[in-house]
């Protein structure tokens, strides 16, 4: 079990580390350029590869959750109990933490850095979205940007699914997922993601930052009930192709 715990400690703070990381430069520093698109696409890759990577790294030892989300959802699942659940939750938010940190560590060593004007990948609604997006319209696509992901997290993962894809089919969601939240609220889908770097940064996305937790469990939830019903086994005297 210890070593589970590591490996989501390890996880999330690498997950941070790197997504977080290119997304503070590409528009806290700026180096997208003034291309937004330019931003989002080098973001979405960091958090999409990173994550790939660590599903072959540690998919093995703890799942590779990474992401309370997740581990929301395969507890609604019936994929792991609560106690584990529970040692999850708190590697994972002890992860992020040392990830953001030795992320602040790394950009406070530039004389460009200000943790209140360059941030460090924190997510936002309002004067924090590059939108403008509101507080219902950061929910719902939070939600549902969550919910997406954790439902194809529980369906690769599932006994039958050909495991050897499974870490760069996870990947890939998170980057579509990244794809199109990063102009809307900067894309969390993981609540460890969200609040490490608004601990640091404080201000505006340390107050909005309930949102960013709140709206992904949610998500995480409603896409292992919906699994629960979509993928149930089918009845034993239902025809052979039925739950095809």
């Amino acid at each position: 079990m210890a070593r589970k715990f590591i490996a989501e400690l390890l996880g999330t703070a690498v997950l941070v580390y790197f997504g977080c990381g290119v997304a503070t430069l590409m528009f806290g520093f700026g180096f997208a350029g003034g291309s937004l698109a330019a931003g989002v696409v080098a973001t979405a890759l960091a958090f999409g590869l990173v994550l790939a990577g660590l599903c072959y790294a540690f998919g093995s030892i703890s799942g590779c959750h990474v992401n309370p989300a997740v581990t929301l959802g395969m507890l609604v699942a019936g994929r792991i109990e609560a106690a584990e659940a529970a040692g999850y939750w708190v590697a994972q938010f002890v992860g992020a933490m040392l990830g953001a940190l030795a992320l602040w560590g790394t950009f406070s060593g530039s004389p460009t850095y200000s943790r209140a004007q360059t941030g460090l990948g924190a997510d936002g609604y309002g004067t924090l979205s590059h939108i403008g997006i509101n507080l219902a319209g950061a929910f719902v696509i939070e939600v549902i940007l969550t919910a997406v992901f954790v439902f194809i997290v529980i369906s690769v993962t599932e006994r039958g699914a050909p495991a050897a894809v499974a870490g760069l089919v996870i990947g890939l969601a998170l980057m579509l997922a990244h794809v199109m939240g990063i102009l809307v609220t900067g894309t969390s889908v993981n609540p460890a993601r969200s609040l490490a770097p608004a601990l640091i940064v404080g201000g505006t996305a340390l107050h909005q930052v309930w949102l960013f937790i709140v709206a992904p469990l949610v998500g995480g939830a409603l896409a292992a009930a919906v699994h629960r019903v979509l993928r149930a086994e089918a009845p034993a005297s239902a025809p052979a192709d039925a739950a095809v």
